[in-house]
């Protein structure tokens, strides 16, 4: 299996974030399980690989050209792919990874989680997103989601796209176990087909 991660290019100022990001790294590695994730050496990104790699895992990094000649690539990856633009990272990512995990991050972490959570939610793939809500880092997030489904701009299935927990076991299996709800705009004729 391999996990997208994603999070922040800085590591925030509860140290609680990069252990979180450490242990991920580090349990993720110890289960075999490897990790795409966005190519940086710097924050949260760097502390994830770098536990990775130090446990023994297969860390893959996807990074815009302009900010590898900005020199915050990850030198000591098990690969990089050097793309042109932030949208081919993405891509390229959701291509890669088989579910996502979000650790906390700023309006990146968010545009990647995004992205990938409303493709779902499109059947342009079936992949799950779990979010790793370390001190509740996430809750205005999750209360968010809850008041999009209350005001009916979002179907509860399509909520149950991601996992709020603290717990990356939970992510895992729910990651493991998902079953991608039928895509929007998909018609009851189209669905039995």
């Amino acid at each position: 299996m391999i996990i997208g991660i994603f999070c922040g290019s800085s590591a925030g100022v509860d140290p609680a974030y990069a252990n979180a990001a450490r242990d991920t790294g580090r349990r993720l590695a110890r289960k075999g399980i490897e990790i795409v994730y966005g190519g940086g050496r710097v924050g949260l990104m760097g502390v994830v690989a770098d536990a990775a790699l130090a446990a023994g895992g297969r860390v893959t990094g996807v990074i815009p050209r302009a900010l590898a000649e900005h020199e915050i690539a990850h030198a000591g990856l098990t690969t990089l792919h050097v793309v042109q633009t932030m949208h081919e990272r993405k891509a390229k990512m959701a291509e890669l990874a088989d579910g996502f995990i979000a650790l906390p991050g700023g309006a990146g972490t968010l545009d990647e989680l995004f992205e990938q959570w409303t493709w779902t939610q499109l059947g342009i793939h079936g992949k799950a997103c779990g979010i790793l809500n370390v001190n509740g880092y996430f809750d205005p997030l999750k209360e968010m989601t809850l008041r999009m489904v209350a005001e009916g701009f979002l179907h509860e299935s399509y909520a149950g796209i991601l996992a709020f927990t603290d717990d990356l076991d939970v992510l895992l299996t729910h990651l493991h176990s998902f079953v991608p709800p039928n895509r929007k705009w998909q018609t009851e004729a189209s669905a039995k087909v």
